[in-house]
Order: C-alpha cells, then sequence, then structure tokens
C-alpha cells in the first residue's frame, strides 16, 4: 500500500472540529468522503492536530493509506473537486512508511487573531475573535513568557481532556499588535484540549488591566482550571503548521509561512 500525506486549509465555522462526529458534519469526514471517491475505496485518514468547533487551518497535515496509484495532482485537484468550498488540499506527497501525521510531527503552529477595535468588522466575523476594550499587547507578552519551557498546564487544559498527562513543552510565544489586529503565537510540542484558547482567555484579562503580568505564574503553580479564565471563543484560532523532520522533506506552505513569519 502507498501512504500519501496532503496538507489541508479549512475554515473551521461550519463544521464541529476536525474529528468524525456520529451528530454533525465535520472536517475529517468530508476529507475521507472526497478521498474515497478518488480512490474508489474507503480511505481513513489521520491528522497532525485534531481542532475544535469554529477552529480554522491553514496548515493542517494529514496522512492515509491506500491501494489507489494516483498522480499527486488527482490527489489535490480531484478530491478538492469533491470538498465543499470551505476545505481544501494544498498539496499531496507520497510519504515513507514511518510517517505519521501525528506521532512524526516535532510541534505544532497555532495564531489566535483579536480584532480590537470598538466596532466589529462585518467581513471578519466569524474570521477572528472581537475585544471591544483595549489590550495591552506588551503586557500580554511579557505575561506570556512565563509559559515558555516544559510545565505543567493543568490549569488550561479543558476538563474533559483526555491527554494522560499535563505536561507541554512551549517552545515559543509571542503577542504583537498590528494596527487593530493582536496576533498571539504560539509553537509547542504538542497541545492540551482547549490549551491555547484557555491561555488566551487568561491573557486578555492581562491585556484589559484585571489582572497583573505574574498572574499565569500563579495560575501554573496552582495547577487549578477553575482559578483561570474563561475559554476565548474558537472564531480566531488558526492551526498553522505543523513541523516535521527535515528528513520528510514536506512541500512549503507558502501562506503558513507568511502567517507565522508577520
Amino acid at each position: 500500500m502507498l501512504k500519501i500525506a496532503l496538507g489541508v486549509e479549512y475554515q473551521g465555522t461550519a463544521y464541529c472540529g476536525w474529528q468524525s462526529q456520529k451528530h454533525c458534519d465535520s472536517v475529517q469526514q468530508n476529507v475521507q468522503k472526497a478521498l474515497s471517491k478518488i480512490a474508489n475505496e474507503l480511505i481513513a485518514v489521520r491528522c497532525a492536530g485534531r481542532t475544535d468547533t469554529g477552529v480554522h487551518a491553514i496548515g493542517q497535515v494529514i496522512h492515509f493509506e491506500t491501494n489507489a496509484i494516483r498522480p499527486e495532482q488527482a490527489w489535490v485537484e480531484g478530491v478538492n473537486t469533491n470538498l465543499p468550498f470551505d476545505i481544501r488540499v494544498a498539496w499531496a506527497m507520497e510519504v515513507p512508511e514511518d510517517f505519521n501525521a501525528r506521532f512524526s510531527a516535532v510541534a505544532r503552529q497555532y495564531r489566535y487573531v483579536i480584532f480590537n477595535r470598538n466596532v466589529h468588522s462585518a467581513v471578519l466575523a466569524k474570521r477572528v475573535t472581537w475585544v471591544r476594550k483595549s489590550l495591552d499587547a506588551e503586557r500580554m507578552h511579557q505575561a506570556a513568557q512565563t509559559l515558555l519551557g516544559e510545565h505543567d498546564f493543568t490549569s488550561f487544559r479543558a476538563l474533559a481532556c483526555q491527554a494522560k498527562h499535563a505536561t507541554r513543552n512551549i517552545q515559543s510565544i509571542s503577542v504583537t499588535r498590528s494596527g487593530d489586529f493582536v496576533f498571539v503565537d504560539i509553537q509547542a510540542n504538542a497541545f492540551l484540549h482547549h490549551m491555547v484558547r484557555n491561555i488566551v482567555g487568561s491573557l486578555l484579562r492581562i491585556g484589559q488591566g484585571q489582572k497583573e503580568t505574574d498572574w499565569l505564574t500563579e495560575l501554573l503553580a496552582l495547577k487549578d482550571r477553575s482559578k483561570a479564565a474563561m475559554t476565548a471563543p474558537a472564531d480566531g484560532l488558526y492551526f498553522v503548521n505543523a513541523l516535521y523532520p527535515d528528513k520528510y522533506n514536506l512541500p512549503k506552505n507558502e501562506l503558513t509561512e507568511l502567517l507565522w513569519n508577520t
């Protein structure tokens, strides 16, 4: 059997997240259905990182195995023809047997986009999180540096999180402002359920002056989800990229590189 990796982009507004669900429409269900039609056999896929309801992705990576022999162009254009407009395959390539979209990834990158203006934007609705009150991005950035390195992130995991432990390693985190936009960029080896949104929720309280910059240090030590802020909305969260060892030589996505470097 062949093993194929795909780069997938999607607007998550209309879906109950990545993972297939019996009661609602998911990104995974749509991708598997489109792939199965092109392969003429049932296809099951695995992803680099599961996203929640309403969360978007620019650099999601998936893999699947198949007996079907198709040119890479067919796995891109053919599959896209059978996908809804808000899900697209950006690239495809055959990968070695040892590749796994989830377990081969060494890091994942997320960006949280906040639109910080008195009036919301009609065209950005469901694409960003709107915050009316002015945010101090510099204070948020200063506070966020507390999270760098390996920590127990129990205070920032969803109560329903099924991970065996809460230890994760945040490799980089920054909060920057560009006009009315505030960006929170986080790279870690892996993430807990709602981890990014829970971190952003607490950073928002710091940015609004409701908490001091050392509050995140206190939350890490408490290891108590109930002491942290509410979970930030899904609208502003983007799965930007999954990083893999160079040996796999996966295609570059210019959009992910643009968003991560600016």
